[in-house]
């Protein structure tokens, strides 16, 4: 695995810990005895916890990837392309969970300012307690949609 793959979670760590000003442990502590006292610090605790996993499932395809590719002669077979698939699927995975680590770090970042931000705010308050359109249950009409049988054992004339 390159450096650089290992960089991401490290600096998004770094950067979370000089926004709150306490280390990941302290904050993971202080966000599980309170959740509720900060939305923004629970979301990124939260978020950053998937990043490490989704990391963590990246190494774990890279190795097996690795050591199908040093078993290979010079044409790879498909289970071996299906590891490669993997690691694709898991570096889009962690790549994702990132982007959403630096938006919930970044003040200014699009959808935090304006209409947007008051929407996501008044989302995170729970201001809507049902869902925005009244629901009932579909009435089905006692219509001809079901056939009725036949009567058996009539009369032929």
């Amino acid at each position: 695995m390159s450096d650089d793959i290992e960089d991401v979670v490290g600096v998004l760590t770094e950067q979370i810990e000089a926004r709150f000003a306490m280390s990941m442990g302290e904050l993971k502590a202080a966000v599980a005895v309170a959740p509720a006292a900060n939305p923004e610090a629970t979301d990124v605790v939260k978020w950053h916890g998937l990043l490490v996993e989704s990391q963590t499932v990246l190494e774990r395809a890279e190795d097996e990837l690795l050591a199908a590719l040093e078993t290979q002669p010079s044409e790879v077979d498909d289970p071996t392309m299906d590891l490669a698939h993997r690691v694709n699927a898991a570096v889009s995975a962690r790549d994702g969970r990132a982007m959403v680590v630096r938006w919930l770090l970044d003040p200014a970042a699009p959808g935090k300012q304006g209409l947007a931000a008051e929407r996501l705010a008044r989302l995170g308050r729970g201001s809507r307690q049902g869902p925005a359109v009244p629901t009932s249950p579909a009435i089905r009409p006692a219509t001809a949609a079901t056939p009725v049988p036949a009567a058996r054992g009539g009369v032929l004339r």
